[in-house]
C-alpha cells in the first residue's frame, strides 16, 4: 500500500521548525468539519503545525449538522468544508458551484456493529438469524444517508427485506450510540471512533464496512470549496491539501503521535485509547484520492430511493487533478 511522505514537512517537524518565512504573515482561513475519524488528518495538520508550514492558519468550526455545513460554505462563511460525500451532490442539485477537491483521509470509516452477545461475526449471520425466524432485530441508523445505504446493500446482497428487522431512524448521531450502549438496538450503523468505541469498551463486533461493502477508498467524507476558490485562489487550495497529506504521514507512520495531538485538542469524546484503535483499524493508509465510481454508485442509489433530487453527477463536482499531482510527488 502506497504511504504519502512530503519530505520537507516531516524534516520541519522534526526539527520543530516551519517553512514559512517568519516575517510573513499566515493567511486566515476557516474549514467546517463534523467528528469522525477521517476528519483526523485535518485536525492533526492544525495541530502539528503541518498548515502553518503551508502559511496557512486554519479555524476549525464544528457543525453538528451537515446541511449547516453545507450551508456555510455556500454562503461563505467558510472556505472549506469536510462533509459526507452525498452533500456537495444536495449542494450542486440547488445550484451552489461546489467543487470537491479530495476525500478527507481515511477509509473504512463506517462500519456495522452487533451486539456481542448476539456472537455474529459477520453480516451473514443475520441472514441465518432471520431465516431461524427468531424475534426482529432493531438497526440503529440515519434514514436516507450513506449510513442506512450500507445496510441496504448488504440486505440485498443477502436476499433480505427491510421487513425483515426493525430499522430505527435517529436524527442525532451520538444519540444513536447511547441507544446501542444501553441496549436498545441489536445492531449500529455507525462511524469511527464511535463504533471502535463500542467494539473497545462494550465488546461489539464489526459486521461490515463501507470499505468491505463498497470499495477500500470508497470515503466518508469529503473536503469541497467554491469554485470561486478554486479558480481564484489555487495556491490556498494547494496549501490545504499539503498540510493534510503532511499530516497523514504522522498518522501513517506515527499513530502514537497522531492519537496524542488528537486528544490534545480534545476533538473526540472517546480514550486515548479507541482514537489509537481506529487508526490502526484502517483497512489502508490514509491517502485523498477517493474511488468516485463507487461514490456515484451510492448516490445513484439514493436517487432510485427519492433521497437525492437532481441529476448533478459525480463528473460535474469532482476536482481532484490536484490532490492526485501531490500524491505523486
Amino acid at each position: 500500500m502506497k504511504q504519502f511522505i512530503v519530505t520537507a514537512c516531516a524534516a520541519a517537524l522534526a526539527f520543530g521548525g516551519s517553512v514559512q518565512a517568519a516575517d510573513k504573515p499566515l493567511t486566515k482561513v476557516k474549514a467546517g468539519h463534523l467528528v469522525a475519524i477521517d476528519m483526523a488528518p485535518l485536525f492533526i495538520a492544525k495541530e502539528s503545525g503541518c498548515f502553518a508550514q503551508q502559511g496557512l492558519d486554519v479555524e476549525t468550526v464544528f457543525f453538528a449538522n451537515p446541511g449547516d455545513n453545507n450551508a456555510a460554505l455556500a454562503g461563505g462563511a467558510i472556505d472549506f468544508s469536510t462533509n459526507p460525500f452525498t452533500l456537495p451532490f444536495f449542494a450542486a442539485n440547488s445550484g451552489v458551484p461546489i467543487r470537491v477537491i479530495s476525500a478527507a483521509g481515511g477509509w473504512g470509516v463506517m462500519e456495522v456493529v452487533s451486539q456481542g452477545k448476539l456472537g455474529f461475526k459477520s453480516m451473514d449471520d443475520l441472514k441465518g438469524y432471520v431465516k431461524a425466524g427468531k424475534p426482529k432485530l432493531k438497526i440503529a441508523t440515519l434514514q436516507g444517508d450513506t449510513l442506512e445505504l450500507i445496510l441496504k446493500r448488504e440486505f440485498a446482497r443477502l436476499g433480505l427485506a427491510d421487513k425483515d428487522v426493525e430499522l430505527v431512524y435517529f436524527n442525532d448521531l451520538l444519540a444513536m450510540v447511547e441507544s446501542f450502549r444501553s441496549g436498545q438496538v441489536d445492531l449500529l450503523s455507525h462511524i469511527k471512533p464511535y463504533t471502535t468505541d463500542m467494539v473497545v469498551s462494550k465488546g461489539a463486533t464489526v459486521l461490515t464496512t463501507n470499505a468491505k461493502t463498497y470499495s477500500t477508498t470508497t470515503p466518508n467524507t469529503v473536503v469541497s470549496v467554491l469554485e470561486k476558490t478554486l479558480k481564484d485562489r489555487p495556491q490556498i487550495v494547494q496549501g490545504y491539501l499539503k498540510g493534510l497529506i503532511c499530516a497523514a504521514a504522522i498518522i501513517n507512520k506515527q499513530p502514537e503521535k497522531a492519537t496524542d495531538l488528537l486528544v490534545k485538542g480534545n476533538y473526540y469524546r472517546v480514550p486515548s485509547k479507541v482514537l489509537l484503535s481506529s487508526l490502526k483499524t484502517a483497512p489502508a493508509p490514509v491517502s485523498f484520492t477517493p474511488d468516485v465510481a463507487a461514490i456515484q454508485s451510492v448516490v445513484d442509489e439514493l436517487t432510485k430511493l427519492g433521497y437525492v433530487k437532481g441529476t448533478a453527477s459525480a463528473a460535474d463536482i469532482f476536482r481532484l487533478d490536484t490532490i492526485k499531482a501531490l500524491e505523486k510527488q
